[in-house]
């Protein structure tokens, strides 16, 4: 029993993170996230005073 579940979690597991790689590849490399992500990497860099909330 244990062998064939491990078997099986080999198999389909790395099937499976692969698909996964593949999925987050394409979203953070898709051409219509371009800006949301190009504002995510410059909020560190805005220089904004705390205390004007």
């Amino acid at each position: 029993m244990y062998s064939t579940l491990s078997s099986f979690a080999q198999t389909w597991g790395l099937g499976f993170f692969v698909l996964m790689f593949a999925v987050a590849l394409t979203y953070a490399l898709w051409p219509a996230n371009r800006d949301k992500f190009r504002d995510a990497a410059s909020t560190p860099l805005i220089d904004k005073d705390p205390s004007d909330d």
